[in-house]
């Protein structure tokens, strides 16, 4: 109840222990298959969020932050479940469950065409990106959302490989604004 879509942040830094924090809210994400298909770009240099906030529609979020994490959706199956092997491999799981593991990623991505490898892919972004709002102000700082960029602007300016495609920003930091009512459907509104 108390997250909230920050649209200004004071600028102070958030120590990197809490930044690891996050990340590893991040790391525990559900994921179907375990696929983890996604990648997060931190960005803390000025100069940098600065370019960045032109293809951002001018939002101050973006200049504000302490850092701002780039979530991109990765589309690479086949070094997806390459790395799903080797991490099962890695964790001791017995070689026929790893390769029943990755034989049921193999066929559910060989089911699909590429353009619903992106959007699957994409998908699963958003779930890890749900635990970085939420775990942000459980670790006592603030965040938004925000779909509101240019990726190819992104993707020029950050370097971002081939593979990788920005789906949502999340800057993080300290809110230099106040919250709002909470505006929301009752439950009754959003079951049916």
């Amino acid at each position: 109840m108390q997250r909230y879509a920050t649209k200004k942040f004071d600028g102070k830094k958030i120590p990197e222990n809490k930044v690891n924090e996050l990340l590893d809210f991040v790391r525990f994400a559900p994921s179907a298959l375990n696929l983890q298909p996604w990648k997060i770009k931190i960005v803390t240099d000025q100069k940098t969020k600065e370019e960045l906030k032109k293809g951002s529609n001018d939002q101050e979020q973006v200049t504000t932050c302490s850092h701002l994490l780039v979530f991109c959706a990765d589309s690479d199956y086949d070094t997806l479940i390459k790395r799903l092997g080797a991490l099962l491999q890695k964790n001791h799981v017995p070689d026929d469950v790893a390769k029943k593991i990755t034989g049921m990623a193999a066929m559910f991505a060989k089911s699909m065409t590429k353009e619903q490898q992106a959007a699957w892919s994409q998908a699963q972004t958003y779930l890890a990106l749900g635990n970085a709002l939420n775990g942000a102000k459980t670790l006592g700082f603030d965040s938004c959302p925000m779909g509101g960029f240019d990726p190819a602007g992104y993707t020029r300016i950050l370097k971002i490989p081939n593979n990788l495609t920005p789906v949502m920003l999340c800057p993080i930091g300290y809110a230099a604004d106040a919250q709002g009512p909470k505006v929301r459907y009752g439950r009754e509104e959003i079951v049916f």
